[in-house]
């Protein structure tokens, strides 16, 4: 698994992304990195990891799209820059896979430019993975697509479902419609044709119809379809709720076990473990030809770690042969209706 990892995307880069990078490899034999980046900047940091050099690899570039920048202005005036760069290696077949914690709107740019669609994809989404109380849902589109059709809603909850079988091991998941309320005739005309596909499809089974935002995380299903305008504010909302309720309950913990800190600390720290974006290392582009793993800009080393390794479950797991099988499943099975 030949990896390309944006070594000047985040806002810690590239120190922790580059250690990040050495600690994968350290723990998979058979995983290779192309850092793509400045060279004199990346190097330094590989000093103490010169017996995994042969699987450490340098794509030297000298220009940084920021994180504020817009993409299209970024990419006219810095055409050197290491997401394009990325981007056109795994364009080229040099590499399996990219993984970036710089500018979102720039990796996803990035690929829709080089039109790296699989076949049957109208447009990728991004997955995110939310905590629930029966484990871990996919949420999808969190940003990738703000003004999308009924048939790319469709095509999230396919690719989704995928995802969910393949990597969270939930046998035959269950697809809900974020909606502003559950009943069948909620809703605009986008979410109403989207349940009429979905209705109508091979998924038929599997889809339980609208689901309003608290039922999120209470687990009512495994994958969740939005737009990526609504899917971006949810995963936002549910960031900064998550951040406060522990800053709140952590306080509590800490301070109601006074007479056995240590175990308070311990349970506060499970808890934080268990949902922490740098855990989940980061959220995947589906629908692209190859694997794009999109990280937290705030990503450190154990992120870009997990990252990485999420990247080559990706491609272990074959999810993009599964994502063209069903999609053209689908297909035909609308054309034979």
């Amino acid at each position: 698994m030949r990896i390309a990892l944006d070594a000047m995307g985040g806002d810690h880069a590239p120190g922790p992304i580059v250690l990040g990078a050495v600690q994968a490899v350290q723990r998979d034999p058979d995983l290779r990195v192309v850092l793509v980046g400045d060279q004199a900047q990346i190097e330094p940091h590989l000093a103490s990891a010169q017996g995994l050099r042969d699987r450490l690899e340098v794509f030297h570039c000298t220009q940084v799209v920021g994180m504020e920048e817009s993409p299209g202005m970024a990419f006219r005036k810095k055409p050197d820059n290491s997401i394009t760069r990325a981007w056109q290696l795994l364009q080229q077949k040099k590499v399996d896979a990219v993984v970036s914690a710089g500018n979102t709107g720039a990796m996803v740019a990035g690929g829709f430019l080089l039109r790296l669609f699989l076949k049957g994809v109208r447009r990728p989404g991004i997955a995110a993975l939310m905590p629930t109380e029966k484990g871990l849902s996919v949420l999808l589109d969190v940003g990738a697509n703000v003004h999308p059709k009924p048939e790319h809603l469709y095509q999230y909850g396919v690719m989704g479902a995928i995802y969910a079988k393949h990597i969270l091991q939930r046998d035959k998941p269950k697809i809900g419609l974020l909606n502003v309320g559950a009943e069948e005739d909620k809703g605009n005309e986008l979410a109403k044709e989207t349940q009429d596909l979905f209705r109508a499809g091979p998924l038929k089974d599997q889809f339980i119809g609208n689901i309003e935002g608290r039922d999120i995380n209470k687990g009512v299903c495994e994958v969740i379809v939005t737009d990526g305008f609504v899917g971006n504010v949810v995963l936002k909302v549910c960031e900064g709720v998550f951040d406060f309720v522990m800053k709140v309950v952590g306080k509590e913990i800490l301070g109601a076990l006074q007479t056995d800190k240590l175990l308070g600390q311990q349970a506060f720290q499970g808890i934080i473990k268990r949902y922490d974006y740098h855990e989940l290392g980061g959220a995947p582009l589906l629908g692209v030809d190859g694997i794009c793993i999109i990280c937290h800009g705030s990503s450190k080393e154990r992120a870009i770690e997990n990252a990485l390794n999420l990247a080559a479950k990706h491609g272990r797991a074959k999810l993009n042969e599964l994502i063209v099988k069903e999609l053209g499943a689908s297909a035909q099975a609308s054309a034979d209706a």
